[in-house]
């Protein structure tokens, strides 16, 4: 699945880790807690038949290490934004599973301006839904 389609862009402090899969309509694909890419090794070359996905290792997971800030989903929306104006990306649709669901969420909320379509997988919306 990985390659030397791994890059690492500079946002909020952070060195995130993304990777280019595919090409076609963009969709941002984000790992849940305690994953990675990695976790999407057997659905990401099926995403990837009809668009482009870039696929992102959020704060202190995979291959972005960690910071000194607390690792909210505020703060890795803020992220996710930053890395789709950092490629110029425009707008994008944004896939989320578990913690990245609830970042995906919180992309939405706050920068509505950088996402096209929001898909939440297996997420709560309320923290009292878990």
């Amino acid at each position: 699945m990985t390659g030397n389609t791994g890059k690492h862009a500079a946002v909020n402090g952070l060195e995130m880790y993304y990777e280019i899969h595919g090409e076609g309509e963009l969709l941002i694909l984000l790992h849940g807690g305690v994953g990675a890419i990695e976790m999407f090794a057997e659905v990401l070359p099926l995403l990837a038949e009809g668009r482009r996905v870039i696929a992102v290792d959020l704060q202190a997971h995979g291959r972005t290490g960690d910071i000194d800030r607390l690792m909210t989903f505020e703060a890795m929306a803020d992220d996710v934004a930053a890395l789709i104006e950092h490629l110029e990306l425009g707008a994008a649709d944004v896939m989320g599973y578990s913690l990245g669901g609830g970042v995906a969420l919180r992309t939405a909320i706050q920068q509505p301006e950088v996402v096209r379509k929001l898909v939440l997988v297996s997420t709560p919306f309320r923290r009292d839904g878990w």
